[in-house]
């Protein structure tokens, strides 16, 4: 959807998608889509504002900044659900959009949907003994076990980026990406040759986390370079080793972001276990209108419930959180116009 001015320049645009499904998206409505069909509904095809396969907050509806953005942004989330009417499409959803508009647009009439997600913050840490030097002292020597155990098998880390990266390194992934999927998901949903693509196109932006043992790779991480921030995408491993998890995914991110000057790792959805080595609860929203009235009443209320049981988890969270009582580190503000 577009929004043109009188010159026929695009000044705003909702890029979204007809699905038939509600795979890769990591906002969770199986329920809700069993729940309408059981009355009789028909659930899909539905309309979706997100970034494929990525749970990553940020612009939906792309407006521009200045002036008229926000009567700009209005404009598209009404349209959306003009054409949802239109097509009697059952719903609309649009995740992990930025929160300040999340906000508007649930006073526009969309369902407000929390969630939550554990990042890591740079307050300019030096190095990772910086870092860990704001942990409770039992928590601080947990942490130097767990990366001293994951290494205990002679397993060495490799960081690989850019013109570095050679399709050897992506056949290892995507077989990392396969094991972990056939174990987790059971239908792993990229093939060989996105890996390829993505290298192809945005070697510069990807970063390959690889843990070797005796001259092969058994295990990796796939993080992406954006901006300031280092995200992490899909990690597996063909051999187990107690906590390379941990240090793939999460310590190996955290040394990466402190030496680049990267100001937050964002690891993906979900994981409470990644309180314990740093990444504290941050909120995350996504919006939803349904076509029938009585569903969107009762969804409404599942929400409000929802939320109150997310409140009260990230409290527990942040009660529980590994530095020092007294004194952890802030989470960094976000910047707003």
């Amino acid at each position: 959807m577009i929004i043109e001015d009188g010159a026929g320049r695009i000044v705003a645009a909702a890029p979204s998608y007809l699905k038939s499904h509600s795979q890769g998206e990591y906002v969770f409505d199986h329920a809700w889509a069993d729940a309408y069909e059981r009355v009789g509904g028909r659930y899909y095809p539905k309309l979706v504002s997100a970034v494929p396969f990525t749970p990553v907050p940020g612009p939906r509806l792309l407006v521009g900044a200045g002036a008229g953005a926000k009567e700009r942004e209005g404009i598209l989330g009404q349209g959306l659900i003009a054409v949802a009417r239109k097509l009697k499409l059952s719903s609309i959803h649009i995740n992990f959009p930025d929160l300040d508009s999340a906000h508007r647009l649930a006073a526009q009439g969309y369902l407000l949907r929390a969630g939550q997600q554990f990042h890591w913050h740079n307050h300019g840490f030096a190095s990772f003994d910086d870092f860990l030097h704001t942990f409770a002292s039992r928590k601080r020597k947990g942490v130097r076990r767990e990366r001293e155990q994951a290494l205990s098998a002679g397993i060495t880390i490799e960081l690989v980026t850019g013109t570095d990266i050679t399709e050897a390194h992506w056949d290892a992934i995507y077989g990392f990406y396969i094991e972990t999927g056939n174990r987790k998901w059971g239908q792993p949903y990229l093939n060989r040759a996105f890996f390829s693509q993505l290298g192809a196109t945005l070697a510069d932006h990807c970063l390959l986390v690889m843990a070797q043992r005796e001259g092969r790779y058994v295990a990796g991480a796939l993080n992406m370079i954006g901006g300031d921030c280092l995200y992490g995408r899909y990690w597996g491993a063909i051999e187990h080793h107690p906590c390379l998890h941990f240090e793939v995914c999460y310590y190996q991110a955290i040394d990466y972001a402190i030496a680049h000057g990267l100001a937050r790792v964002e690891p993906g959805a979900g994981g409470e276990h990644k309180l314990a080595r740093g990444y504290m609860p941050t909120p995350t929203a996504s919006l939803h209108w349904f076509q029938d009235e009585r569903f969107e009443v009762a969804v409404a209320d599942y929400l409000d419930r929802e939320r109150d049981a997310i409140e009260a988890a990230r409290a527990a969270y942040t009660e529980a959180a590994p530095f020092r009582k007294g004194d952890p580190p802030a989470p960094i503000p976000e910047e707003h116009d």
